[in-house]
């Protein structure tokens, strides 16, 4: 039986931190300084990979008759598959905001 896996909390750590406090307030409150960019980003992908492979094992699983039900490789393959589109979305808003910056006049 595979271990049940949200996507959004599967995502949701790299991502928070992205949108916490700069790295003077959280030296300031005793806490160690966010992880770079490329590795959240890095993060991220690993765990939609993660997903992507369970839901991979769901789907063998269910094909061989080897004990998964139906609706837990739907499961699977949805949490996958919302994992990924989050993923998309985030790279298509970097890729925006990266082409607004380039765009701005100095």
């Amino acid at each position: 039986m595979l271990p049940a896996m949200n996507p959004m909390t599967a995502i949701t750590p790299a991502l928070s931190s992205l949108a916490g406090s700069g790295a003077g307030m959280a030296a300031a409150a005793g806490q160690t300084a966010p992880a770079p960019f490329s590795e959240l980003l890095t993060d991220a992908v690993g765990n939609v990979n993660q997903l992507e492979n369970q839901a991979h094992a769901a789907v063998d699983g269910l094909m061989a008759g080897s004990g998964v039900d139906v609706h837990q490789a739907m499961i699977a393959t949805q949490k996958a598959s919302m994992a990924f589109e989050l993923a998309l979305a985030v790279r298509n808003k970097a890729v925006q905001a990266y082409q607004q910056v380039m765009g701005m006049q100095f």
